[in-house]
């Protein structure tokens, strides 16, 4: 089983990436263990935390000791948090931050890094809640389901502060765009679907990025150098077939990208330069539609082994949803 340690240690990595209001039912609930920990504080501020020990859950268990607003976060969703952990054996602090004007630390419900302990936990949450769990030591340690006939072991107690909850597709208005434009039909989770028209991408993207605002969001103006929280989805021109490499939805959470005019910099974390610089001056909540060309993409050299060709011409659905 990895240690209570190790698993502070993994959400450290994964940075460097209420009763339950209305939507999904949550995964765990109060029970005998929850009621023997007594926590005191503010909402945004570290929490002092008793128990008696060993705690010895054999499921792990959730209560609201704040209530936050909104929707329960979904399964995908990214959050900014604030959290202490405490080993439920010896009482002991293992680790935790984000509280005060430390800053919050990131984390995505569901995601590649993420430990079934907070998942459950986040299940219980939303927007501006304080839940307490008490995680068996299953889902403490990473393996989520119980070893068959096994005693239960020491859990792991969490005190988390959602202070920040992102929204998982663009809310603006809806906006017209120009004839010739590649249509996009959005799902109900916003996921777009996108037709790329026959003919060769407009004259005004032959050397730069062609955008258009599909949705027109209110919120803050991204300026440069900003992170900037993103679901998007890019499709070659030639074919209209996604690149699931370039694409969150197919990730399966969103992403935090630097907005810059610079080539090198954007090409550090794998994106086109006129996917980057596009980002400048938009407002949170908007969606774009970017028509990149290879000047601004991969270009002569293509990418991917193969996935996108030399000289492709690239067309990118983006939502903004947040600035760090």
């Amino acid at each position: 089983m990895r240690s209570s340690l190790a698993l502070i240690a993994a959400l450290g990595v994964a940075v460097a990436l209420s009763a339950c209001s209305t939507g999904p039912a949550p995964e765990a609930g109060p029970g005998a263990s929850t009621e023997a920990v007594t926590v005191t504080g503010e909402f945004g501020s570290e929490p002092k935390v008793t128990f008696p020990t060993p705690l010895t859950p054999t499921e792990t268990q959730c209560e609201v000791l704040h209530e936050g607003e909104g929707d329960s976060i979904a399964e995908g969703q990214l959050v900014e948090v604030a959290f202490v952990a405490y080993d439920g054996g010896t009482g002991e602090k293992l680790g935790g931050g984000g509280f005060g004007d430390a800053g919050g630390q990131l984390m995505t419900r569901g995601g590649s890094d993420s430990v079934p302990a907070f998942d459950k936990g986040l299940s219980c949450a939303s927007e501006g809640s304080r839940v307490m769990f008490v995680a068996a030591d299953y889902d403490a340690s990473g393996a989520g389901e119980p070893t068959p006939g096994a005693d239960p072991k020491n859990g792991v107690v969490f005190v988390l502060d959602v202070l920040r909850a992102f929204p998982m597709k663009a809310e603006g208005a809806p906006q017209l765009t120009r004839d010739g434009f590649p249509a996009v039909v959005l799902a109900p989770d916003g996921r777009p679907g996108i037709t790329v028209p026959k003919s060769d991408p407009p004259a005004d993207a032959k050397q730069t990025t062609a955008v258009e605002t599909l949705k027109g969001g209110n919120g803050p103006v991204v300026k440069d150098g900003d992170t900037v929280v993103v679901q998007f989805t890019a499709v070659n021109w030639d074919d209209n077939q996604v690149i699931e490499e370039l694409s969150t939805w197919d990730q399966g959470t969103p992403a935090r990208v630097g907005a810059t005019s610079d080539a090198a910099t954007a090409m550090q974390i794998g994106l086109p330069v006129g996917f980057t610089k596009s980002l400048i001056g938009q407002q949170v909540g908007s969606q774009l539609g970017l028509i990149i060309p290879a000047s601004e993409a991969y270009g002569e050299q293509g990418a991917g082994n193969g996935v996108i060709a030399p000289n492709a011409t690239l067309f990118f659905v983006v939502d903004i949803l947040g600035v760090l």
